[in-house]
C-alpha cells in the first residue's frame, strides 16, 4: 500500500493503522521526514519510507515506479497528500496564479498521476484499491480565500467516481472520503484566523474531528471488505455537511 503524505496529520493516522493490521504500507513524505522515520522505526519490516516532491510530476511517477519496486508490487494507493494556501483576491495577479498552480499541481495533478500508473498496475496483477482524501469543500464550496483548495478537491471527485465506473470490471475499486476540519497543523491555520468557535460551526459533535477517526475508515476499504461501496463518498465532518 502507498500513502501519500505520510509523516503527519490524517496520513499518519493512516499508515499507522495500516501498519497495526498487518499491511505493508510505502510512507512517503515530502520535507516532513521525522514522522514517516517514527513510523518505520516501529514496524522496520513491514514499513518503507520514500521521499518525493508532488508538486513535481516526474517526482509522482518516480514515488510510484519505486513504491512497487520496494514493496514488490501495489494492490492499494492511498492519496492523501494535499495543501492549502490562502489566496485572497487583493493577492498580485502573479502570485494568486502560482499559489493556483501549485495548489492543482499537489492537490489534483499528482493524485491524477499516481492514479493512473496505479490503474495499469492493477488491471496487469488483478485489481486493487484507490482511496482518495477530497473534501467537504468539494461539495459545499470554501471561503474566498480558499477557493483553490475547494476547486482541486472537486475535481478529485469527479476523477475518482469515473474510476469507479469505468474500471469496476477489470478489478479497481475507487472511494472517496470528504473529511471536515480535522485537528492538524493544516487546520490549524483556519483556527489561527477565524477561531476554534468558527471551526465548530455546523460540527453536530462536541469536539472537532481528529485524525485517529479517519483512519479506521481507510483500513475497512483497503481491507476489501467494502467493495460494493466503489465510487461512494463517505463523509467524516461531524455532520457539518451530508451531501
Amino acid at each position: 500500500m502507498l500513502v501519500t503524505g505520510s509523516s503527519r496529520g490524517i496520513g499518519r493516522a493512516i499508515s499507522e493503522a495500516l501498519l497495526e493490521s498487518g499491511a505493508s504500507v510505502l510512507l512517503h513524505y515530502n520535507r516532513s521526514a521525522v514522522g514517516a522515520s517514527e513510523l518505520h522505526d516501529r514496524y522496520p519490516d513491514t514499513s518503507v519510507t520514500l521521499q518525493a516532491d508532488l508538486s513535481k510530476s516526474e517526482e509522482a511517477t518516480r514515488l510510484f515506479h519505486e513504491s512497487v519496486d520496494a514493496l514488490g508490487g501495489l494492490d492499494v494507493l492511498i492519496n492523501n497528500a494535499g495543501i492549502v494556501s490562502e489566496m485572497p483576491l487583493s493577492m498580485d495577479a502573479v502570485h494568486w496564479e502560482r499559489a493556483w498552480d501549485l495548489t492543482m499541481a499537489v492537490n489534483l495533478k499528482a493524485p491524477a498521476i499516481l492514479s493512473r500508473l496505479s490503474l495499469g498496475h492493477f488491471i496487469e496483477h488483478g485489481g486493487g484499491r484507490i482511496i482518495t482524501v477530497s473534501s467537504r469543500a468539494a461539495f459545499r464550496g470554501d471561503t474566498a480565500d480558499y477557493m483553490a483548495y475547494a476547486a482541486s478537491k472537486g475535481g478529485l471527485v469527479s476523477f475518482t467516481r469515473s474510476i469507479a465506473r469505468a474500471f469496476g470490471r477489470q478489478g479497481v475499486k475507487a472511494f472517496l472520503l470528504a473529511p471536515g476540519f480535522i485537528r492538524t497543523d493544516m487546520a490549524a491555520d483556519a483556527v489561527r484566523l477565524y477561531g476554534e468557535e468558527y471551526v465548530m460551526q455546523g460540527v453536530a459533535l462536541d469536539r472537532l474531528t481528529e485524525p485517529d477517526d479517519v483512519a479506521p475508515i481507510v483500513v475497512l476499504l483497503a481491507s476489501g471488505k467494502a467493495d460494493h461501496a466503489t465510487g461512494c463518498t463517505i463523509d467524516i465532518n461531524a455532520a457539518s455537511y451530508v451531501h
